[in-house]
């Protein structure tokens, strides 16, 4: 590939594969010229596993929120859509980057009515990594920003005819199209098969712990090392006796958006990145205070060695945990475990709040739980000593999953990087 200079405006890439540098300028075309809506495709009769669109994976299966006796009833009610390999997805009432995929899935699949789905429809001369990625680039969105209704720094709401009328830069002929799809597609397959391996350390870590950790109702687990074999029953304890439940505070608004300090101020997207990003070690967040603004809202600061995660909301279902590595402060929709000296250890508390449902323990419209509710949670625990040993044997598993979480990072940021050059800076284009 080689750099190209562009005159300012010119809708050209900056990097260039040799054979198409004198090919001249991109088309500009409305997105409907390309893709159509399919409104008339419906859940069959019979069930399907449900689908869902989150920032950090693209298009996931949600069956474990949804089980298949949900999907047959609505599926006759035809209220759900159904999405078929290839299609692209998003939702119109949160278009971000990441909220808007394709499916890369081999079987069709179900999705929420809130979702929108298209096809390339007769359009075989364009090709789907290609017009998928086009449209989920960052500089595409803020061309759909320009047509969004109610606006918000985390949210982006377009319509769908608002969507469809927006322009797209494709190249004039299907052969650079090809070539970049080609690029991409390779890309996105080293991302895939880099993200398997992290399915597979996962899978074993969560196999491991079935096996360390007693099963629901016993008190010894099924494996167990050799030195704690004759070390007797685990403890039935609350968790209150484990561990301190640290409450999060209020953010007023007139204090976010310094981005460099002394305590990060972790709110709950900070605590699904860290685990997102970076296997659950929480060590940065999106905002910073100081000691003064410490003072002015009367905060403690959480210390290193608190397991953090959300305590409200869809946030809680998820059932996301976060090791903090530094002192931060959380937000009033987060909440802290804190191993107890001499009753608990830090990383042990971490794994087993791992194994705790918190769906199992929430009420309400909005899902919660509070400080008495967590602290009565029952739970069975080894003495110190055995804790630190099984705390020790899965630090370094989590270790490989972190190290496996950030180089899958690294390949999407260079996927990102890349993209910005293989099409055109849109900045200076009319949308």
């Amino acid at each position: 590939m080689s750099e190209q200079k562009n005159e300012k405006g010119a809708l050209v890439p900056r990097l260039r594969f040799p054979e198409f540098r004198e090919a001249g300028e991109w088309e500009d075309v409305p997105i409907e010229s390309i893709l159509e809506v399919r409104d008339e495709r419906r859940v069959p009769s019979t069930a399907a596993p449900l689908y869902s669109l989150t920032i950090e994976s693209g298009i996931t299966e949600k069956t474990d929120r949804y089980n298949r006796e949900f999907l047959v009833r609505d599926a006759g009610n035809k209220k759900y859509k159904l999405v078929e390999p290839k299609d692209i997805v998003y939702n119109p009432s949160n278009l971000r980057w990441g909220a808007i995929n394709y499916s890369q899935l081999s079987h069709s699949v179900v999705v929420s009515p809130i979702y929108e789905v298209l096809s390339l429809g007769d359009n075989s001369e364009n090709y789907l990594e290609f017009i998928a990625c086009s449209v989920m680039r960052d500089q595409q969105i803020r061309r759909f920003i320009t047509k969004a209704q109610g606006t918000l720094v985390e949210r982006i709401a377009v319509k769908i005819e608002d969507f469809l009328s927006t322009r797209l830069p494709v190249p004039t002929t299907r052969a650079e199209q090809q070539k970049i799809a080609d690029c991409l597609s390779s890309l996105d397959e080293l991302i895939a098969a880099e993200s398997q391996k992290l399915t597979t350390l996962k899978t074993h870590k969560k196999g491991l712990m079935q096996q360390l950790f007693p099963r629901e109702g016993e008190t010894v687990p099924r494996l167990r090392f050799p030195e704690f074999r004759e070390a007797g029953e685990w403890e039935n304890k609350s968790l209150g006796e484990v561990c301190d439940v640290l409450q999060g505070y209020g953010f007023p608004e007139a204090l976010q958006g310094r981005t460099k300090g002394k305590y990060p101020f972790c709110k709950v997207s900070d605590i699904s990145r860290a685990v997102a990003e970076n296997g659950g070690i929480l060590v940065e967040a999106a905002n910073y205070v100081g000691d003064d603004e410490l003072s002015k809202l009367r905060a403690k600061p959480i210390p290193p060695g608190t397991t953090v995660f959300a305590k409200i909301g869809e946030a809680l279902r998820l059932n996301r945990r976060a090791f903090v590595q530094t002192e931060c402060l959380i937000d009033n929709n987060a909440v802290g475990l804190k191993a107890i000296h001499g009753c608990a250890d830090d990383y042990f508390v971490y794994l087993l709040s791992q194994l705790i449902d918190l769906n199992k323990h929430c009420g309400g419209a909005v899902p919660s739980v509070n400080k008495s509710t967590l602290e009565a949670i029952e739970v069975v625990v080894p003495k110190p000593k055995e804790q630190k040993q099984i705390a020790a044997s899965l630090s370094s598993l989590d270790d490989l999953i972190t190290a496996q979480t950030q180089k899958i990072a690294a390949l999407k940021t260079h996927k990102k990087g890349l993209m910005q050059q293989l099409f055109p800076v849109l900045d200076e284009v009319q949308p």
